[in-house]
């Protein structure tokens, strides 16, 4: 299987943080899939610029590529940082760069886009008639200058097919921990994220906008049954059960949730549930089985168990952590 190669570009009075920080944590991925992941991906990441020329952070750290933009269509991942204040000066001098993104396919690329290097995108016209977000404080310049793209300041991260539009570092962060999770495992992400995110954090899936989704799909009974999901998580009613009350088939039901969500009815269900019990873990002083009891897991083992599952730490060990970060930022 051939690497997995990304490019980051390189641009005058880019942030250096919106480069070093994706650099370090998808070798930090890799690392750890070399040692737990059976014959996993080799890992590539490349620095490009205009004609190999050296490049100067706006922080004064220069950034030195082995790459140049007619390269940008032999990478599997392409990671656009951020500028520092308006980027409409850098984005004049960059005619090279946006010439090589027009003839760019987001079906064969994934491309990121950070802050104001989403300028990029929306300037080569790949944003055209897709979601996207920016940096706060360019979003009502970004909507002037690019009124094709419907723009979602209210979202940190966007995605449509493989364009992922986020408005900050953290939102970066996510986006990386997501890619990882797809490349090498769950472990593996999870892995990455403790080292690099210690915060409470909402996972990729409850903070993006998903282009044809967020669950703005078609089939009203679904969403119907998803709004009584998230409003009845102590219920214990299995999924026949829960067809028979919307009067559908147990098998209709499964078919048509996972082509609207992407997800079985069970999958979405527990996902709800565990991430109802994350909340509960950091701001409640309810007991583990308490919670456990709550949420309708039936007995506190199961809850465990499914909770190992999903975020590869145990309820009390989660709840040691969050409350640790939550305690010292108040401090």
């Amino acid at each position: 299987m051939p690497p997995y190669n990304v490019m980051i570009a390189l641009y005058p009075h880019m942030l250096a943080t919106s480069l070093t920080l994706p650099f370090e944590m998808l070798q930090a991925g890799y690392a750890y899939a070399k040692r737990h992941v059976p014959n996993c991906r080799a890992l590539s990441i490349e620095l490009l610029s205009h004609n190999r020329e050296p490049v100067t952070a706006h922080s004064g750290l220069p950034f030195f590529p082995g790459r140049n933009y007619d390269d940008i269509s032999h990478c599997d991942l392409l990671i656009l940082p951020s500028l520092w204040r308006n980027p409409r000066p850098v984005l004049r001098q960059q005619n090279a760069l946006v010439t090589a993104l027009r003839a760019m396919n987001c079906k064969h690329t994934a491309m990121i886009g950070v802050g104001t290097g989403n300028c990029f995108l929306a300037e080569a016209g790949l944003l055209d008639g897709h979601p996207a977000t920016t940096h706060w404080h360019y979003a009502a310049q970004f909507k002037r200058d690019y009124p094709k793209v419907d723009l979602k300041p209210e979202y940190f991260i966007t995605q449509a097919e493989g364009l992922y539009s986020v408005a900050s570092l953290n939102a970066l962060a996510d986006v990386i921990v997501h890619l990882l999770e797809s490349l090498y495992g769950r472990a593996c992400a999870l892995h990455v994220q403790r080292n690099f995110s210690h915060e409470v954090r909402k996972p990729y899936e409850q903070q993006r906008y998903l282009e044809g989704m967020n669950e703005r799909h078609p089939d009203e009974l679904i969403a119907q049954i998803q709004f009584w999901m998230k409003n009845n998580l102590s219920a214990e009613l299995s999924i026949t059960e829960l067809a028979s009350s919307f009067d559908i088939s147990q098998r209709s039901l499964t078919r048509r949730f996972k082509q609207a969500a992407g997800l079985s009815p069970n999958q979405y269900w527990r996902k709800l549930k565990i991430q109802s019990a994350q909340e509960l873990l950091a701001s409640s002083n309810l007991t583990i089985n308490d919670i456990a009891m709550e949420l309708g897991f039936g007995n506190q083992a199961l809850l465990n168990r499914l909770f190992r599952q999903e975020l590869g730490q145990s309820p009390s060990e989660y709840r040691a952590l969050v409350r640790k970060k939550l305690f010292d930022s108040s401090g």
